[in-house]
């Protein structure tokens, strides 16, 4: 078995939803508490024991690229100063730990992925969509990783949702559960409530095996006019073992403000110096 070395970061979409702030800044560049959802993806990802991140950017994204940038006149003016540059270390991606290639085109998720295939190579590999916040000890992936280390084949992420709510989200049918683990049978891309085949979400991580790009290759458009991921794991469901893990932690849908919002007052409570005077502060808030 091929131990997962590589992950994926599909970051070159817009952010319209958080218009004007991300006119400028991409939106995984947006902070919880005091780090961009990207720090928390490859943090996940490191946990995990994955060793290079490929990031599939866009125009305006290249804040990403800075980000995990030595920057030497920042730390030279901190030392200067005295003050501790060891609060940076996580950002230090050196050249043969990271990649950057363009999506030129915003033809969806499968297709961002597809533009990986060249520094992916013939190896499984992990995908993070870092909007996608999943907050738990240990992460996400790294329970993944552990799962798949036991089974092998492609391995997703789920989390359990209210059955209303299945219509935005990618879905599975589920078939023998054992534990945490549930074999994938089928996926849809955002069902209709009526025909979903269980309330389980895909919910931003994955493991997938290299046949997936050529797959994608010859991949038509789907939900939304674009190429979906989904449609192209669906059609590798019975040619390789497909499993689920579902999540033990929590998730945060940053893409959206509530679930943005959600996840920084999460992470502020967990901070032994922020928990209770945000406490207090949310106490007086709440009884305005």
């Amino acid at each position: 078995m091929r131990k997962v070395r590589k992950a994926v970061f599909p970051v070159a979409g817009l952010g319209t939803r958080f218009l004007p702030a991300t006119k400028a800044i991409p939106k995984e560049m947006l902070p919880i508490v005091d780090r961009p959802l990207i720090q928390y993806a490859v943090d996940e990802a490191r946990e995990a024991g994955i060793e290079q991140m490929i990031f599939v950017t866009g125009r305006g994204k290249s804040a990403i690229e800075d980000h995990f940038d030595i920057a030497f006149e920042l730390e030279r003016t901190m030392t200067d100063r005295g003050k501790d540059i060891s609060i940076l270390d996580a950002t230090r991606l050196g050249p043969g730990n990271c990649a950057y290639v363009r999506q030129q085109e915003p033809l969806g998720l499968g297709h961002a992925i597809w533009c990986a295939r060249d520094i992916v190579g013939d190896e499984p590999f992990a995908i993070f969509l870092p909007d996608e916040f999943m907050w738990g000890s240990p992460g996400c992936m790294k329970q993944m990783v552990d799962a798949y280390e036991r089974l092998g084949g492609n391995i997703i992420s789920v989390l359990e949702v209210p059955r209303e709510q299945v219509s935005s989200y990618g879905v599975i049918a589920p078939g023998a559960q054992d534990g945490t683990i549930t074999e994938v049978k089928g996926l849809v891309e955002k069902p209709k409530v009526a025909d979903a085949p269980s309330n389980l979400i895909v919910s931003g991580r994955y493991i997938l095996q290299p046949e997936v790009m050529r797959v994608l290759e010859a991949q038509e458009k789907g939900a939304g006019g674009e190429i979906q991921l989904t449609d192209a794991m669906a059609r590798m469901i019975g040619t390789q073992p497909f499993n689920a893990v579902t999540f033990d932690g929590r998730r945060f849908d940053c893409g959206a403000h509530l679930g943005y919002v959600e996840a920084n007052i999460a992470v502020a409570l967990e901070r032994p110096a922020l928990r209770e005077p945000l406490r207090e502060r949310m106490r007086v808030m709440l009884e305005d």
